[in-house]
């Protein structure tokens, strides 16, 4: 029998992890070491590991589905393109001035980012339109290419243009688009009402800035991956993971890169949402712990949180309504995560004040760890799990062997001398400091929720959250943790149950009790054509798509807004919806007058079936990592135990820890005074005591 396949990629800043399901429910994972120069070697080398191990050829494959780190890491490291900015005379300083807020107001050591467009770069063009729309002032495009013939001297590579008021009137704004490719074709263009068209002078331009600035990396990043694709036979489409956890064709992403600046993270959350449906857990934090990064996620009530505004920054990044100004503002459909620059890879050292500390820094996949061999030499997360006999001799299905005795070295010299330790007491400080760091994660999605987390259980996986699961659930209480099928590797898997998404928006204004209904059908007949025809003009049967509406609306004299779904327009019901909704995220009851701000709408598209957790038939590719029967294990302050070590596929029926599970993917650490079982999905349930 002739099979096909689907093959799911996450590129993450260490390890490049690959799922591959089979039509007959077969799947065959992947975890190879990162490529960060060519990110696309990685997964070329892969993907033939994977299609070696199903017996399939590539042009089997009938979809590719990429998460990405490109644009995140674009933004993380300042190497995008250099950029200008065309807006309207007068208008020339909004990314400097922002809101008017910090994120911490006594922070008194906090920097402003610096913004992604020089100021010199940030030219104005004569033009203006009201807010009603109607043109007060024409656009002069005698400034447009004065500004082009400027930027093109200055080596600039993409160009942001933003006119005020142009979500209400797009006209200038496509004026001086057309006329500023057609004189300078080798600048790349975005305007605003193609990625923004919503009220928001600040919010509009900063989000047209990021998409200007990593557009050049990852249009020049998908066209090396394709042609690498096509060249080793491949002939499926390409689908890239976008920030709100769906997925969208190569050629979007190409396009509107903003949407895409959260790839992959986002999947995983999805992937936790589905699992949890299959395992009848509605309210779980997915918590996704790789090399560099450590996120969580939450599922309250078998819903997965998402927001439509988003701050990228180094170190805690939280899409929160009440924490701004930390980073770069996108406002775009995302998976509401909070994410710590902590991971296995994060580089622990002793601070000036004589502290220790754990990231943000990474050791990544070149050099990486110490462990690894390839030439790191500073102590990681890591170098600790490994000298507390955490990890096994070989990781990535055994074909990365772990020098244990470089690793105890590095710790010695550089952490445990100086401040007067034990290398143990050492390591076990990296692990308790990395611990506290993530922590601080899980409580962004929780606790400042207003959410208990000893009601929820925790969701882990990535290629470490199964070895640090279990010590921060015991820190925040939460008594149940859920390790998936394959976690080391879950974040591709939870791409293969993603949808291909299409997102329009238009602007709408007005008190919602004045609102005409007949607009708001005719806007959103509008829209469902727009998203018809684009999702059609990919290749997607009209008869498979599905659209969903939102009504953002917020209360008279108010700047933030809510999002409700609606599927009639009806103002009688929407307001004690939107004030239920204002109550749950504030913490009150208002009495105003209620305005509507824009409509939303998602719609999905799916040419293959969704995962389903329930019929997975995982097949380990490798040898796995065996390990020994039993080896020394520092669990910390409750001490070193001589712990048993075994096989996933061994665990059939509940077993009392200390015990270490070892998969081709992750190792599953169980501490003691916890126990672990195998559930219907393949899941392993662990049920830890709860704190005295």
């Amino acid at each position: 029998m002739t099979h096909s396949a689907r093959l799911s990629v996450d590129i993450g800043g260490t390890f490049t992890d690959l799922v591959l399901l089979r039509s007959d429910g077969a799947s065959f994972s992947a975890k190879v070491s990162s490529t960060p120069e060519a990110p696309e070697d990685a997964l070329v080398t892969g993907m033939l590991e994977v299609l070696a191990a199903a017996e399939l050829r590539a042009d089997a494959l009938t979809e590719v589905l990429h998460g990405t780190t490109v644009g995140s890491n674009t933004l993380l490291q300042k190497l995008g393109a250099r950029c200008g900015l065309i807006t309207t005379r007068g208008f020339r300083d909004v990314l400097e001035i922002g809101r008017l807020r910090t994120p911490g107001m006594f922070d008194l050591t906090w920097d402003k980012p610096e913004p992604l467009v020089a100021r010199r770069y940030r030219l104005e063009a004569t033009e203006r339109v009201r807010a009603d729309g109607t043109v007060l002032a024409p656009l002069l495009l005698d400034d447009v290419l004065a500004a082009g013939r400027f930027f093109a001297a200055e080596g600039i590579e993409s160009v942001a243009i933003c006119f005020l008021n142009s979500y209400t009137n797009p006209a200038h704004e496509r004026q001086a688009a057309t006329a500023f490719t057609a004189a300078f074709p080798g600048i790349a263009v975005t305007a605003s009402v193609d990625v923004l068209p919503e009220a928001g002078e600040y919010e509009r331009t900063s989000t047209t800035a990021v998409n200007a600035y990593v557009l050049p990396p990852l249009r020049g990043y998908l066209t090396r991956l394709e042609q690498k694709l096509r060249a080793h036979g491949v002939t499926a489409p390409l689908l890239i993971g976008n920030s709100n956890g769906g997925l969208s064709s190569a050629s979007v992403a190409q396009q509107k890169p903003v949407f895409f600046i959260s790839s992959g993270r986002s999947s995983g959350a999805v992937g936790a949402q589905r699992l949890g449906a299959a395992t009848d857990e509605a309210n779980l934090v997915a918590f996704d712990m790789g090399g560099t990064t450590a996120s969580a996620a939450l599922i309250h009530r078998g819903v997965l949180a998402r927001t439509h505004e988003y701050e990228f920054r180094a170190g805690m990044s939280v899409p929160s309504r009440f924490i701004k100004a930390g980073g770069y503002m996108m406002r775009v459909p995302t998976v509401d995560v909070a994410e710590v620059g902590n991971g296995a890879g994060s580089i622990a050292a002793i601070d000036p004040a004589g502290l220790l500390t754990v990231g943000p820094r990474s050791a990544g996949a070149a050099p990486g760890p110490v462990c690894y061999g390839r030439g790191g030499t500073q102590p990681t997360v890591t170098d600790a799990n490994v000298v507390l006999g955490l990890l096994p001799p070989r990781l990535a299905g055994g074909s990365l062997s772990l020098d244990v005795l470089a690793a105890r070295a590095a710790i010695d010299r550089q952490l445990a001398q100086p401040l007067g330790l034990s290398i143990e007491a050492a390591a076990c400080g990296i692990r308790e400091i990395a611990n506290a760091n993530m922590v601080r994660a899980i409580r962004a999605v929780t606790v400042e929720r207003g959410l208990d987390p000893r009601d929820l259980t925790l969701l882990a996986f990535g290629g470490s959250g199964p070895v640090h699961a279990a010590d921060l659930a015991r820190t925040l209480g939460i008594t149940r943790v859920l390790f998936p099928p394959s976690p080391g590797v879950f974040t591709a898997m939870g791409m293969l149950a993603g949808t291909v998404e299409h997102h329009e928006l238009r602007a709408l204004a007005g008190r919602l009790d004045r609102v005409d209904a007949g607009e708001v059908a005719a806007l959103s007949a509008e829209m469902q054509r727009a998203a018809v025809a684009q999702l059609t003009a990919q290749g997607y049967d009209a008869a498979s798509i599905t659209c969903s509406f939102e009504i953002d609306l917020r209360l008279d004299g108010q700047d933030a807004a809510l999002s409700i779904p609606f599927d009639r327009f009806d103002a009688a019901a929407l307001r004690p919806a939107f004030i239920a909704a204002y109550r749950d995220s504030y913490g009150y009851t208002p009495t105003d007058a209620v305005e509507v701000v824009a409509l939303r709408l998602h719609a999905r598209a799916q040419n293959s079936e969704p995962l389903d957790f329930r019929a997975l038939k995982p097949t380990a590719s490798g040898d796995g990592a065996a390990g020994a029967a039993r080896r020394e294990v520092h669990f910390g302050r409750s001490g070193s135990q001589l712990t048993p070590v075994l096989r996933r596929e061994a665990v059939t029926g509940p077993i009392d820890g200390p015990v270490i599970i070892e998969g081709p993917d992750t190792t599953i650490v169980i501490p003691p005074g916890a126990r672990v079982a195998p559930n219907a999905t393949g899941s392993l349930v662990a049920t830890l005591e709860p704190a005295r």
